[in-house]
């Protein structure tokens, strides 16, 4: 084992019970926090959905119509 580990598990067994139980919470937290953070991905559903305007408007003219849309 590293000496960092060695070091945190000669703190935790410092501890009361009860306060490990909590540590041992909170380290699953920040597990499953983790696991989370890596399969969220960056959505595109919105790629192509202004497709039908492409002949239209411009770039700048769309940007004006969208603002227009939501209101600004």
């Amino acid at each position: 084992m590293s000496t960092e580990a060695d070091n945190l598990e000669q703190l935790l067994s410092q501890l009361p019970e009860q306060i490990r139980g909590q540590v041992k919470d909170y380290v699953e937290f920040l597990l499953s926090r983790k696991k989370t953070a890596k399969r969220a991905g960056l959505k595109q559903d919105w790629a192509g959905a202004l497709r039908e305007y492409r002949d239209k408007y411009t770039s700048l003219s769309l940007q004006a119509k969208a603002s227009e849309w939501r209101g600004d």
